[in-house]
């Protein structure tokens, strides 16, 4: 059974489920290209059909237990999202991504923080996996931070930059935390 859909408060954060209204908010987050080109799987430019129906079955994902989406709220705005997907056999990637205007003040890491601590807790998962663009060491230091462990480096294909890239891959297992 999934755990019910409520917020998570930080130091500084609001981690809420995300509704089908944030779609908007995250088509304009995602409408810049230094955002979505640290992202393995958005479309750029940004795709604002494909955005919404993303966000339409978020719920429905929640309650089916397949993926928990957060959006990340600093001063009532929401600035990006935090999310555990491809949950299978008691294993989950965590995923983040940031509004620009967000980046370097840690909220990746106090937002994915929460996340990994709900993963493990909540939903009972017992490994995390997540990986980064190779040219972005900003991701990998959160990932470091939070106690995630290199695992290798992999080429992948990214759909907004329409080429293969190589990218960091990481676990983290609950027993760690």
């Amino acid at each position: 059974m999934s755990p019910p859909r409520t917020e998570i408060r930080t130091d500084r954060l609001v981690l809420r489920p995300t509704f089908a209204t944030d779609a908007e908010r995250a088509f304009e987050i995602q409408s810049d290209w230094e955002v979505t080109r640290m992202l393995r799987m958005a479309s750029f430019p940004a795709d604002r059909q494909a955005t919404l129906d993303w966000f339409a079955d978020h719920e429905r994902e929640w309650s089916a237990g397949e993926a928990y989406r957060f959006a990340v709220e600093v001063a009532g705005r929401m600035v990006g999202l935090v999310d555990v997907d491809e949950i299978k056999d008691g294993e989950g990637d965590l995923g983040y991504w940031l509004d620009r205007a967000a980046w370097g003040r840690g909220y990746a890491f106090e937002a994915a923080n929460a996340v990994v601590r709900f993963a493990f807790g909540e939903i009972g998962l017992s490994m995390l996996k997540s990986g980064h663009a190779a040219d972005n060491p900003a991701s990998g230091r959160v990932l470091a931070k939070l106690g995630f462990v290199p695992v290798d480096i992999v080429e992948r294909f990214s759909r907004p930059r329409g080429e293969t890239i190589r990218q960091c891959r990481y676990v983290l297992a609950s027993a760690c935390r």
